[in-house]
């Protein structure tokens, strides 16, 4: 199925495109000659041990962290530097973060129908009727009139997802969506990304969630000290990684479960 997608994707360009992509923080090179393409529907799964610039990397493709070198293409457009090109062509990103980062003081329904509403210009009565079809796929219509802070974890994440869909995005971003959720709370996030990655959204997702991975994920990513030192598809990395990186990394995981 999504080989199918893929064909078709390869001839009208990655939605996603780094070429040389360097970031240093200081004497430290987060993100060392980063060459990465991500094609329409394909579901990219990043991950890494600590510090290995997985984060940074996803933050990078929304411009939240600048690049010393390198470029980032969203769509075929390189990212501008800021003002209203760059509102708006990361519009077209949706980035959900390990904090919600909803607003506390609205409702809800007013955190999902905020951006369409001032990003995209939509009508009240739409941008509602499109944040109420989304509340509802990610299984929180009737949490709508309530405040964030009333929410669980799990929920609010989800709110985060649909807020981020609103904007109808191109990409979604997620970095570390689950890793501040209680045990209980993190299937319900995942399940949720499984049926977006299932309706054939372009999806970049940083995560330790190795089931995720194995389920969603059309192509693996392992990065380690700034560098992508691997990818695969689940199946290949999983049973048969190549590099001592990976088995390490690997092995530490089986260990720890």
């Amino acid at each position: 199925m999504k080989s199918d997608h893929q064909a078709q994707a390869s001839s009208e360009g990655p939605i996603v495109q780094l070429t040389g992509v360097n970031k240093h923080y200081g004497a430290l090179h987060v993100l060392n000659g980063i060459n990465l393409e991500v094609t329409k529907g394909e579901v990219v799964v990043i991950l890494g041990p600590s510090g290995s610039g997985k984060s940074t990397l996803c933050r990078a493709i929304n411009r939240l962290e600048t690049i010393d070198e390198g470029t980032i293409k969203i769509d075929g457009k390189t990212l501008p530097e800021e003002g209203k090109a760059l509102a708006n062509l990361r519009a077209d990103v949706g980035m959900v973060f390990q904090s919600f980062n909803l607003f506390a003081h609205k409702s809800i329904l007013e955190n999902v129908t905020l951006g369409p509403m001032k990003v995209k210009g939509m009508k009240k009565d739409e941008a509602k009727k499109l944040a109420m079809q989304l509340l509802e796929r990610v299984g929180v219509a009737n949490q709508a009139g309530k405040l964030p802070a009333q929410l669980s974890g799990g929920q609010q994440q989800r709110v985060a997802i649909a807020r981020a869909l609103a904007m109808k995005p191109k990409v979604m971003l997620f970095d570390e969506p689950t890793s501040a959720l209680d045990p209980e709370m993190i299937n319900e996030v995942l399940d949720t990304m499984v049926g977006l990655a299932k309706e054939g959204m372009t999806m970049l997702v940083v995560t330790h969630e190795m089931g995720f991975a194995r389920k969603a994920a059309d192509r693996v990513i392992f990065m380690a000290d700034g560098q992508i030192v691997e990818q695969a598809t689940p199946e290949e990395f999983f049973t048969n990684p190549k590099s001592d990186r990976a088995k390490d990394f690997l092995g530490k995981l089986i260990t720890n479960h």
